[in-house]
């Protein structure tokens, strides 16, 4: 990783300039720099993150400048056969949800700059798809909304649409970390009777009472998934 001076383009039809105030550092991000997974290269990577509109193009709705906005790595285009279905994820438009290297937004010295997730916040501007930024309050703290980009809706999404938790369940979550602690405040969001908070750091599993968890369980404990049977009287649902 290093700084540079990058050159980035005017916003054309749909897409939005903004000035980013804030990025979060996502586990994920740390995986591309290693090389774990791959992506072209040169790019600037980020994707977790809260700024300000400072230019619209041609037909931007969404958005005006001023507006606060967190981004969104799931960029659609709003009306493919999955959009218009409310499965905006894995909108099949490639001419917006653009595969990695596709997109011609940024340059260094003069030659094209991956831009990473259609979004690339590690960096003074982003400029993107008006569809890859929501609009939040002006009064919410931008360092605290860069975090519902990625590791809060990433929490909330497993509870809501992977295990599309009801009312009155029994849950267990294992890890009280960013996304643990969204997944823990979700779960209490729907209507979990009862939730275990489960990890190796005291003061996370003090932080997971405040997010919503009812119980706590030392995940060194060699007898915790006996303890856990017990006290919910056959387990978690």
């Amino acid at each position: 990783m290093t700084i540079e001076h990058v050159e980035i383009n005017k916003p054309k039809r749909n897409e939005v300039l903004v000035r980013t105030r804030v990025s979060g550092l996502c586990h994920s991000d740390l995986h591309f720099m290693e090389g774990k997974y791959p992506t072209p290269v040169p790019a600037v990577l980020g994707h977790e993150a809260a700024g300000v509109v400072e230019e619209v193009g041609e037909d931007v709705t969404h958005v005006k400048p001023g507006d606060h906005v967190i981004t969104c790595l799931s960029v659609f285009c709003g009306h493919c056969e999955f959009c218009v279905t409310g499965h905006q994820t894995i909108c099949s438009n490639t001419a917006i949800k653009m595969p990695p290297g596709k997109a011609k937004r940024l340059r260094w010295k003069g030659e094209h700059l991956n831009q990473f997730l259609n979004l690339s916040s590690f960096a003074e501007q982003m400029l993107v798809h008006e569809n890859a930024v929501v609009k939040i309050r002006e009064d919410m703290p931008l360092d605290l909304a860069a975090l519902l980009g990625c590791g809060v809706l990433t929490g909330y999404g497993s509870v809501v649409h992977s295990a599309r938790l009801e009312p009155g369940t029994i849950v267990a979550v294992l890890g009280c970390g960013g996304v643990g602690l969204s997944t823990i405040h979700a779960a209490h969001l729907a209507g979990a009777a009862r939730i275990i908070a489960i990890d190796i750091d005291a003061n996370k599993l003090q932080m997971a009472k405040i997010f919503g968890a009812t119980d706590n369980m030392d995940a060194k404990d060699p007898d915790m998934v006996a303890k856990i049977i017990e006290m919910t009287q056959g387990g978690v649902h």
